[in-house]
């Protein structure tokens, strides 16, 4: 619960200081005393989003502080997830805003990030106001009840992990009637790309070997000339190399005998002859076989021409590169050519995963039944001591398409007369009816949300007397629940409910206007109840009417 509240240059809030008690509150103040300027100050620490314009004229900053106990609540996991050091008596959550836009955020002195703080801020605080009875326009809203009377979070969590299987899947044959779709209107494209790639015949290692052999046939006749020279020199009838290394090689091998020193060199140069003549072998050889071949190079160039314009074409510098690509088209050649098998699989996993889907949401179905049955009677076992004893209240739950919430679609059908057909709530109901619904449907649920403290922002709009009174008491029977419970109200019956009353009040000063905050002692709010009766003009049976009320309350 709130326990304590420090506002310091917010708004028209010079400095607040005030506790806060356990049970049912109350806060009343004329109209543009500052009450919203404390709900205000309240959202901040609940993370909504900060607005300079919000600083006092003339700070550089304004502080919101508030302590809360959350003895009893297990948000011990939440505090766990932010690194934040536990303290069930005693939360302290810190907004700070600077005139320059900068926000900080804190909680127990740990600086957290504003989405941390809107998630905490949930488990803190519920703060109904007016604009919040446009919910009950909204099917999720009324989804959202059933399901916190269902206590169905297992089923939700099943079902919420067949529906992303759903989806998934059917994301998954998207895509692929996409890129199907896509290359089908290519294939002619495809097609011939890759036709021309494969009557290329590429093979690793083509280019260097073409480009080779062009260079060759490109320079045979300087080849053949400077093979048959080099064979000339070696095999020259007079005065061949080869030759003449033998000659020499015989010369020292007559002297062996005389001059044994000489058989090595002999037999040395003997080697060399041999390779010798095994090198003229090799040119000689060459030499016959190199031929000036000019269909050939036109083929080699031709090939070479159509590798380097395919290697432009495609903006790659190997042929490594094109078989990659040729490759990948004829992929794509059979993506089209198997797409109808592909297609048949896909399809088959999205029914499968829509089956398990459905059967999911069927037993969510049947719990958010259940829970609809026990919303009909609680709400009617509140609204006709509120006045309305011959409502109608009626969870119309329909199927719908699977959804991220189901398979459900839930209207609150509501009839507050016996001729009066049931009809959507927010279609047929008056304002201080929709008022008294949407208490009804919070005096519901707060059994069921582990939610420390309810702030009602003027929730008895549109009504008044008797059925004022017994809004009042319904918010006291939360309180009582072990829920803190405060209500801003211009209403007298509810205000005397409160076990502690609080008064805004605007004061023009020297400074400019400011508002403040105060609880009221039992004479002042004795005072103040009559004033709510009567006006300023406050007479004694005005006085009498407030003292009985006060009394009631006991």
């Amino acid at each position: 619960m709130l326990k304590h509240l420090y506002i310091s240059n917010y708004a028209l809030i010079d400095e607040l200081d005030i506790d806060f008690p356990a049970g049912f509150s109350v806060i009343t103040g004329e109209t543009g005393a500052g009450k919203s300027i404390i709900l205000g100050a309240l959202g901040m620490i609940l993370g909504n989003r900060a607005d300079i314009k919000a600083i006092k004229p003339g700070a550089k900053k304004c502080v919101i502080e508030a302590v809360f106990d959350v003895t009893g609540y297990g948000l011990e996991p939440l505090f766990a997830d932010g690194d934040i050091d536990f303290d069930a008596s005693e939360c302290i959550v810190r907004r700070e805003l600077s005139a320059t836009g900068k926000s900080r955020s804190f909680v127990n002195d740990t600086p957290v990030a504003l989405q941390f703080l809107r998630q905490f801020g949930d488990h803190l605080v519920d703060i109904h106001s007016q604009h919040q009875n446009l919910l009950l326009q909204k099917e999720d809203f009324q989804l959202g009840v059933v399901d916190i009377i269902a206590h169905d979070e297992k089923q939700k969590a099943d079902y919420a992990s067949a529906y992303a299987d759903y989806r998934k899947a059917v994301a998954a044959l998207d895509n692929l009637k996409e890129r199907i779709e896509k290359t089908r209107q290519n294939e002619e494209f495809v097609r011939f790309q890759f036709n021309e790639l494969q009557s290329a015949q590429l093979a690793d290692g083509m280019q260097e070997e073409l480009e080779q052999e062009s260079a060759a046939l490109s320079h045979a006749e300087d080849i053949k000339t400077a093979l048959f020279n080099a064979n000339d020199i070696l095999n020259a009838d007079d005065a061949g190399v080869v030759g003449r290394v033998g000659e020499a090689a015989d010369a020292l091998h007559s002297i062996e005998g005389v001059y044994p020193k000489v058989k090595e060199l002999a037999a040395r140069l003997d080697t060399a002859r041999i390779e010798l003549a095994d090198i003229a072998a090799d040119v000689d050889n060459d030499s016959d076989n190199i031929e000036f071949d000019p269909a050939r190079l036109f083929d080699v160039n031709a090939m070479l021409d159509k590798i380097y314009s395919l290697q432009q074409k495609h903006h790659v510098d190997n042929v490594a590169a094109l078989i990659a690509i040729r490759d990948e088209l004829g992929k794509q050649l059979e993506s089209i050519d198997d797409s109808d098998t592909q297609l048949a699989d896909y399809q088959h996993r999205v029914d499968e995963t829509a089956a398990a889907a459905r059967r999911a949401a069927t037993v969510l179905t049947g719990v958010r039944r259940k829970a609809a049955a026990k919303v009909e009677v609680a709400m009617k076992s509140r609204l006709v001591p509120l006045g309305m004893v011959n409502v109608r209240f009626k969870v119309d739950i329909q199927a719908k398409d699977l959804a991220a919430d189901g398979a459900d679609r839930v209207v609150f059908l509501f009839s507050a007369n016996k001729s009066t057909e049931l009809m959507p709530v927010a279609e047929v109901a008056s304002g201080g009816e929709i008022a008294r619904v949407m208490l009804s449907l919070k005096a519901m649920i707060s059994g069921a949300v582990n939610l420390p403290t309810i702030i009602f922002d003027e929730i008895d709009t549109g009504v008044s007397g008797a059925i004022a009174t017994k809004m009042a008491m319904l918010m006291k029977e939360m309180a009582d629940a072990g829920r803190q419970v405060v209500a801003i109200t211009h209403l007298p019956q509810i205000a005397a409910m409160g076990e502690a009353h609080y008064k805004v009040e605007k004061e023009e000063t020297d400074k400019g206007t400011i508002s403040h905050m105060r609880r009221l002692d039992d004479k002042e709010r004795l005072t103040a109840v009559a004033a709510m009766l009567s006006g300023d003009n406050i007479t004694p049976a005005a006085l009498e009417n407030a003292k009985e009320l006060l009394a009631a309350r006991q």
